[in-house]
């Protein structure tokens, strides 16, 4: 094996994700997972809970990272590297404790994690390294040997998966009735988060007016529109915009709301638009609510053509782009150079989150971090 298709120092992957309920039953205890310290009432969990009744209570997440796991799985096959993929998450089971448990017992000490989020924020990346940090402490707690877990970097502008979006938006423009076609809009969506959590995202040197959040998602954004021009030979005007608010009325948020945006697109006279949620990787719940259904159905409202076109998911090229991400780091770590591509004007991110990257609300441990309490 050559080099740069050397895993070591690296014995696993474990791609980290976010968890869903997968039956009726589930719905409430998954909301409390979420939302627990926060002191929501269990009759308020019910009335959000609702999106997921939509569905028969079960989430999508679930089966798309079984599926995410499967292509991973089929690539390192084909490709190398000739390690495990193991599954965790934050806030469903199988629970990211009880993984890193099992596969410290399985013996692995080097651990690669993949988080199912390509983006900086404190939600989106720091959160997770809390999680970690918090899983390491209770294995710690228990006596056992700690594993070592290094976060691969985002990926929000790897071809791999930046690539699978362009043609995504292809697909939907070619699914308009072609006298709309050319004159459609294209609004770029991701999560909503409260403009101070988008302030503070990224390095320190990154913060303010949106933060890195705001400045990864436009250069997406920006990357997928040219594409699609230089490909059809038309600019589609388009926009960034947001979805999936949650917190109180009274805290500023990341605006505009895609229902709001397409009403506005509407009265502006624009003859279609295609939504592309770039901020999410696969066709969960939120994507298959806010999207699929709400803002789908304001458009109808509004006689407004509509296309979404599709998430990543478990697209053979985001399989590859992880495989990538993860020899990359892994070279790094033996003192090896790598190539580390990127689409873009912003680069490749860092490997290691720096001090005061995506800060906490309050002062918490965070593993794969430049401030970790475990190297």
């Amino acid at each position: 094996m050559s080099d740069l298709r050397d895993p070591a120092p690296y014995d696993a992957l474990l791609l980290l994700s976010f968890g869903g309920p997968e039956g009726p039953d589930d719905v409430v205890p998954f909301l409390e997972n979420v939302t627990r310290g926060r002191g929501i009432p269990k009759e308020r969990l019910k009335e959000v809970g609702q999106h997921y009744f939509l569905f028969g209570g079960v989430s999508p997440i679930n089966d798309q990272n079984r599926a995410l796991i499967e292509a991973l799985r089929k690539d390192f096959a084909e490709h190398g590297p000739d390690l495990p993929v193991h599954w965790g998450n934050r806030n469903w089971a199988p629970y990211l404790t009880d993984t890193l448990r099992e596969m410290t017992e399985a013996g692995h000490r080097r651990i690669a994690v993949l988080t199912t989020s390509a983006y900086a924020s404190y939600s989106g990346c720091r959160q997770y390294r809390e999680n970690l940090a918090d899983a390491l402490a209770t294995l710690e707690a228990e006596g056992r040997q700690l594993p070592r877990v290094d976060k691969l970097r985002h990926y929000f502008n790897h071809p791999g998966f930046v690539r699978p979006m362009i043609d995504g938006v292809l697909a939907s423009l070619a699914d308009l009735p072609e006298d709309v076609r050319a004159g459609a809009h294209l609004a770029f969506t991701t999560h909503s988060i409260p403009t101070s959590a988008a302030d503070a995202s990224g390095p320190a040197a990154e913060h303010g007016d949106g933060g890195a959040y705001v400045r990864q998602h436009l250069d997406v954004a920006r990357t997928v529109a040219e594409a699609v021009a230089h490909e059809t030979g038309v600019a589609h005007p388009w926009e960034l915009v947001y979805q999936s608010r949650s917190g109180a009325p009274h805290i500023p948020w990341l605006e505009p709301d895609i229902c709001d945006h397409l009403e506005s697109l509407h009265a502006a006279g624009a003859p279609a638009a295609v939504m592309v949620p770039i901020g999410f990787v696969s066709d969960h719940m939120e994507v298959l609510y806010d999207l699929d259904t709400e803002a789908t159905a304001k458009a109808a409202e509004l006689g407004l053509p509509v296309r979404r076109s599709a998430t990543v998911g478990a697209d053979p090229r985001f399989a590859g782009a992880v495989r990538d991400l993860l020899l990359e780091r892994a070279a790094v770590e033996r003192g090896i150079p790598a190539e580390r591509c990127a689409f873009g004007a912003l680069g490749p991110s860092h490997d290691l989150c720096p001090v005061g990257c995506c800060p906490a609300r309050a002062p918490k441990p965070a593993a794969a971090g430049a401030d970790s309490p475990y190297a």
